[in-house]
């Protein structure tokens, strides 16, 4: 797919703000079109960032430690595919290493790659989880993710204060109902 330039980039902002009804040439929004695709390029930046180049950096000292790691409430901002609305919300990762642990800022970094490109909830919690599995190969993974989306607050039907909850478990989460129900404990506490 050729990516289209800043220019018409900015063209189509313009577009839009004519479509809308008013004028993209008046003082207000002379500036909009660029200032639009500037946040853009904030906004998805993730497509251009690969998780495994930050996971992949480990280390192995870790004394013997085996028991469940969890980073809880890890903030982002996301955007709907379906309306390019905001969803805004927590993530909370966990794992059981396999003799080796990542710095935790990374686990971070793979939740803003994510976060970072046009999303369903389901489908980055799902991604995160994979991203950490494969890279890491670790004894079980455990994604949850609280958000609201905007697309539903401020749109369509309009319910403000709904929050949807996404959760992915791998290896020993997965197969282990205590360990899943220990992590679950966890990530509420």
């Amino acid at each position: 797919m050729l990516r289209p330039t800043r220019e018409e980039a900015e063209a189509a902002i313009r577009t839009l703000i004519s479509w809308a009804g008013d004028n993209p040439d008046r003082e207000g929004l002379k500036q909009t079109p660029e200032r639009v695709i500037r946040a853009f390029e904030e906004y998805f930046a993730g497509y251009g960032e690969d998780p495994a180049a930050y996971l992949s950096r480990t280390f192995e000292e870790i004394n013997g430690y085996d028991e469940i790691i969890l980073l809880k409430d890890i903030r982002f901002e996301s955007h709907c595919e379906h309306h390019m609305a905001p969803i805004i919300g927590y993530v909370h990762i966990a794992y059981l290493p396999n003799k080796r642990v990542v710095g935790i800022s990374k686990l971070a970094r793979v939740v803003d790659i994510f976060a970072k490109r046009l999303q369903i909830q389901e489908k980055m919690t799902a991604e995160i989880a994979q991203a950490i599995n494969s890279t890491l190969r670790p004894l079980g993974v455990a994604v949850a993710i609280k958000a609201t989306h905007q697309c539903m607050t401020c749109r369509g039907v309009h319910k403000t204060e709904v929050t949807l909850i996404t959760t992915q478990m791998m290896g020993a989460f997965r197969d282990n109902s205590e360990l899943r129900r220990d992590v679950l404990s966890l990530i509420k506490g």
